[in-house]
């Protein structure tokens, strides 16, 4: 909206300078040491109002008529009647105010010269000046109307990423909530009392994703909170073969961030990388430096196990890939490793979030 302000304003002021501009080229004989008549005004009047007409004549009409319209050579036609039109306006004002009479004995007092009779011919300052005119109304309309395209081409732009960032989110939230309620599914077969545990800590999550998700940004604190409750959800059902270790930045200084961007990566390595028989390990590390957040997370990699980024399984993952590159272009790295020596899949986001 500021924007649109200004840019209206300034093509005003613009319009106005250039009106001044010839207003003062049509007064430039103020500063002739000769006596004009008053007749000669009157046609320096009559060629302002010409030029100002020609010069919103053809902003207003020629040019969205025909040149944006991809008519050129009606365009230039229209320019050359136009052009046409003015210099015999102020030929024929010449003759109905004996004009070049006039202005003769002006230059000329008591000289005795034949009378000089008005007669057809191009002067080639008015042609110049008026081709300036069209000129210039040319430029500043098309100007105008390449920055209104490029508001149009921006604003687009932006409901374009703002509902694909939308449909995202309405992918992950679902896609967390199924896996979610399956795993407290499962639990209810084994520990009713640690189910009833885990539904309080979903109803927690739920709160958390139904009214701190709908802004923009969430605190970095509540994001981490967040993800310590569903760490806290998943260890409910797992044995003692699984390790998990959750760091966390401290002392931790709160700094706006895209909610829900970490937990595909903590789920995916919940998903792969834990088994009910064999010793496994999940690694979930955050770190903070000023404005620059990392996100650590590592998995050990199970038999017939295989996590894959572009997996259609993996959406959680493929989402905020993709939210990254709208939310953050250019300010995020990801590294995902596929085997580290320790044989673990290793994935590694920094954030710049300055």
């Amino acid at each position: 909206m500021a924007n649109t302000f200004i840019n209206r304003h300034g093509y005003i002021l613009i319009q106005l300078l250039v009106l001044l501009g010839l207003l003062l080229l049509l007064c430039q004989p103020l500063g002739w040491d000769i006596k004009l008549p008053a007749q000669f005004w009157v046609k320096q009047a009559i060629v302002f109002f010409l030029w100002v007409g020609l010069f919103y004549l053809n902003m207003q009409v020629l040019v969205p008529q025909f040149l944006f319209q991809n008519r050129v050579g009606l365009f230039a036609a229209a320019m050359l009647v136009a052009v046409a039109v003015v210099l015999l306006i102020s030929q024929a004002a010449d003759s109905w105010l004996n004009l070049p009479e006039l202005m003769n004995q002006a230059f000329n007092p008591g000289g005795n010269d034949k009378p000089v009779k008005a007669g057809l011919h191009i002067n080639p300052v008015m042609l110049l000046a008026t081709m300036l005119v069209l000129g210039i109304s040319t430029s500043i309309k098309t100007v105008q109307k390449w920055q209104k395209d490029a508001e149009i081409r921006q604003s687009l732009e932006k409901q374009r990423i703002s509902t694909e960032l939308s449909f995202l989110k309405a992918q992950i939230n679902p896609h967390f909530f199924f896996n979610t309620l399956h795993s407290i599914y499962a639990l209810t077969m084994i520990n009713i009392e640690t189910s009833r545990e885990a539904l309080h800590t979903l109803s927690r999550m739920m709160r958390y994703v139904l009214y701190e998700t709908q802004a923009g940004t969430t605190l970095l604190s509540k994001e981490i909170e967040f993800l310590q409750d569903y760490v806290n959800l998943m260890q409910l059902r797992l044995t003692d073969k699984v390790t998990i270790t959750f760091d966390k930045p401290t002392p931790l200084h709160d700094v706006p961030v895209a909610p829900m961007l970490f937990l595909p990566f903590v789920e995916n390595a919940f998903k792969h990388g834990v088994s009910a028989l064999l010793p496994s390990s999940i690694r979930i590390t955050i770190c903070q430096q000023g404005q620059v957040v990392e996100l650590d997370v590592r998995n050990t990699i199970l038999p017939e196990k295989r996590v894959v980024l572009e997996e259609s399984s993996g959406i959680g993952l493929a989402n905020t890939s993709r939210r990254l590159d709208l939310l953050y272009p250019g300010h995020y790295t990801l590294t995902v490793t596929e085997k580290t020596p320790e044989n673990e899949y290793r994935a590694h986001l920094t954030l710049d979030l300055s």
